[in-house]
């Protein structure tokens, strides 16, 4: 099959677009991060500056649903928490309390992506996840 030279030229800028946007997806993806870095980045996707006293809100609100994150969590999640459902332990939310969490980009989508629609029932926006981020690096020992 001949394909127009207008078609060649379409075809080779949707794969240059797809290929320019893959590897931005990605370079978020794979990121290792610090908790600012991911706070940043979530701020930057809500084009607008996280509130932590939303995610204050956010976390220990049930939205209507059975459960809110301090369910889980603890109302002040310094200290490690267990699943409301299985028992689970958890270990501490707050950055300063857990110097692994929201070190990893793709971790933190994961258990957010699961947590949220849990909670909320729905993903959280990027502005819900840096209120709630900008919100647990407040808390300080």
């Amino acid at each position: 099959m001949k394909l127009s030279p207008f078609a060649k030229s379409l075809i080779q800028s949707v794969v240059l677009l797809l290929i320019v946007a893959a590897l931005a997806l990605t370079s978020v993806a794979v990121h290792a991060a610090t908790p600012a870095e991911l706070l940043s980045n979530y701020s930057a996707q809500a084009g607008s500056p996280a509130v932590p006293a939303r995610g204050q809100q956010l976390f220990i609100t049930r939205h209507g649903r059975e459960w809110s994150c301090a369910s889980c969590h603890g109302a002040v999640p310094t200290q490690a928490g267990k699943h409301a459902s299985t028992g689970k332990p958890i270990n501490a939310m707050a950055p300063a309390f857990n110097p692994e969490r929201f070190t990893d980009a793709a971790k933190s989508e994961k258990w957010f992506r699961r947590n949220c629609n849990d909670v909320v029932g729905r993903e959280c926006t990027a502005a819900e996840k840096a209120d709630v981020l900008s919100w647990l690096l407040t808390l300080k020992p």
